[in-house]
């Protein structure tokens, strides 16, 4: 019998495990998949990210396998460019997600945690009583049948399609936005150059060897570029549902015809090849209820997907699912008068002025006019960009 049962191995509950199993629990994670796993992703953790990972004692490996990110770059539709460091000398790193999660499952295993891999959670196991559900574990299945695993506390960290949360009926596709992201690794995709930077000192003011992520937004679309660890580059596609048909039918002519299409990036992909085949995900958008449900938590893209442009992924997933695994200390210890609500108190002090930051940034990048006046501005009130470079890099986490 284990005292927290985590459905789902990716970051989020892999970071769940490794604080649970530190503090003593007994833990049991398990996931569909076999790891090390594909996934799409940005493949970045920004300076706020891997200081959380610092803290936990997860971040020097990462460190030395991630490919270092000094800052960000966004263009506009009409040739604005908006680029900047990270300030206080911070660096992100880009690291594929495939190795990333490998590398946290191992410290949850190396940490006490129980793993079970192929493990299809088919439904979540509820008792009702006196009007109320209690979530005991989750039925699997696989080659032997069903089963139950059952547990105290059970938290719900797969992904933005949870199991638990959509048959709970906690997590719903919201009407907007409805976008689409076809992701794909390139070879031979050509470096940023310097381009034209925003200003700021000497010692803040891009050079050409820093490294940066980047972000092109273009007419109802943007374009993900981040160069990963092995020479290759990082692609995400960005898009509108109404292009879903065009997504499916053949996602790797639609990234080249994008590419080919754009002035800043054709030049660059003339030459490149696909390293692998595209990923398509979506509808992305994901509205989920806070769970209030005793037995469960949720933590990760279970707890609500947002859109990636902004590069946050991570650092909820991360600090999100260290949240779930303090409160589930909190329920085995002291039962569950109370805990979801903190939980969802703890999640809105932690990420509401982040999340209200995104909105901003998404209304001013949606509009190529918006942009050109903040790329304006940023030459010359550069302070300006600094502070948004650093916000959107959760710098303030990592000093």
């Amino acid at each position: 019998m284990c005292d927290v049962l985590i459905v789902g191995a990716g970051p989020a509950g892999a970071v769940a495990g490794i604080v649970l199993a530190r503090a003593g629990a007994r833990v049991r994670l398990i996931d569909r998949a076999v790891f090390p796993r594909d996934k799409l992703c940005g493949d970045t953790l920004n300076p706020g990210t891997l200081a959380h990972l610092a803290r936990l004692g997860l971040a020097r490996e990462i460190e030395q396998r991630g490919l270092r990110i000094d800052g960000m770059c966004v263009t506009g539709e009409r040739g604005d460019s908006i680029t900047g460091r990270y300030p206080g000398g911070l660096t992100g790193r880009a690291i594929v997600r495939r190795d990333l999660d490998a590398l946290l499952l191992q410290y949850a295993a190396a940490a006490g945690c129980e793993i079970e891999t192929r493990c299809v959670v088919r439904r979540p196991v509820v008792v009702e009583s006196g009007g109320a559900r209690r979530v005991t574990g989750v039925v699997v299945g696989g080659a032997g049948g069903e089963r139950e695993i059952t547990a105290p506390v059970t938290i719900a960290a797969d992904g933005r399609r949870s199991t638990i949360a959509f048959a709970l009926g906690l997590a719903r596709h919201p009407a907007h936005p409805r976008r689409w992201a076809v992701g794909a690794y390139y070879a031979g995709f050509l470096p940023r150059q310097n381009a034209e930077t925003s200003g700021g000192s000497e010692r803040t003011r891009p050079t050409s060897a820093d490294v940066f992520g980047e972000m092109h937004i273009r007419s109802g679309r943007y374009i993900g570029v981040a160069p990963v660890p092995g020479g290759l580059t990082n692609v995400c596609l960005v898009i509108p549902s109404r292009a879903g048909d065009e997504v499916f039918g053949d996602p790797a002519a639609l990234l080249a015809r994008e590419l080919a299409r754009d002035p800043l990036l054709r030049d660059r992909s003339a030459g490149a090849r696909l390293a692998t085949a595209p990923v398509v995900l979506g509808p992305l958008a994901v509205d989920v209820d806070p769970a209030a449900i005793d037995g469960l938590l949720l933590a990760g893209d279970a707890a609500g997907f947002i859109d990636p442009m902004t590069g946050d992924g991570l650092r909820f997933a991360v600090r999100g699912g260290e949240l779930a695994a303090h409160a589930a200390l909190d329920a085995v210890e002291h039962g569950w008068n109370g805990i979801a609500e903190r939980l969802a108190s703890d999640r809105r002090r932690e990420f509401g002025g982040k999340w209200r930051f995104n909105r901003v940034l998404r209304a001013v990048v949606a509009s190529p006019r918006a942009l050109g006046v903040v790329a304006q501005g940023a030459r010359v009130a550069p302070g300006v960009l600094r502070a948004v470079i650093a916000r959107a890099g959760d710098c303030g986490a990592a000093l």
